[in-house]
């Protein structure tokens, strides 16, 4: 159990060196690094294979048929960098690309995906396993990144989109981590409010 989360590290990150395998086999190929900060005390190998395991679960994006993913060493030509950054970290990475994440959230900004250490560590009360919770913020931001906009909850027990702001509440939805929860139908609501 994780009691205590750095505030803030380096701001240098150390990035996987392990390839991966392709998941998903349709669609645009978007190759990603993976890498975490300096002083969050946690290894980029570890990160990397859980970012690797929500990509290629079958209920990720994936399973649409518009694309798939494959993990590459630091420093080979990527599309996408996910970061895990310490909650101040993320505020300034955030801040730069137009969000305020308040030490609290992850975001997206152009090719790269930050997820805040502090939400990484401790998930949010709603969802009690944490590894689902991790499934949820990499789909959600991934899902940013491949120009998804933010969704409301579609009416009370409705399984929540994984475009809804989960890490705020469920709005009346239950919890889902995954975009096609079911490995076939994408699970979305309304547009959420600018």
């Amino acid at each position: 159990m994780v009691t205590a989360v750095p505030a803030s590290g380096t701001g240098k990150f150390d990035y996987s060196a392990v390839a991966g395998e392709p998941t998903g086999g349709a669609g645009r190929l978007v190759r990603y690094t993976v890498a975490t900060e300096q002083g969050s005390g946690v290894d980029p190998e570890e990160f990397a294979v859980a970012v690797h395991a929500t990509l290629g679960d079958p209920r990720s994006w994936i399973a649409g048929g518009r694309v798939s993913f494959q993990r590459v060493p630091g420093g080979q030509p990527s599309e996408l960098t996910v970061h895990l950054a310490t909650p101040a970290t993320t505020d300034s990475m955030c801040a730069r690309r137009g969000v305020r994440t308040r030490g609290e959230v992850s975001c997206r900004g152009g090719r790269d995906v930050i997820i805040n250490l502090k939400r990484w560590q401790l998930g949010v009360p709603w969802y009690p396993v944490l590894g689902d919770y991790r499934d949820m913020v990499v789909n959600h931001e991934v899902g940013h990144f491949l120009g998804n906009g933010h969704a409301v909850c579609p009416r009370k027990g409705a399984p929540a989109p994984v475009m809804a702001r989960q890490t705020f509440g469920l709005e009346g939805c239950e919890r889902n981590p995954w975009p096609y929860p079911d490995g076939r139908t994408f699970v979305t609501g309304p547009p959420a409010p600018r």
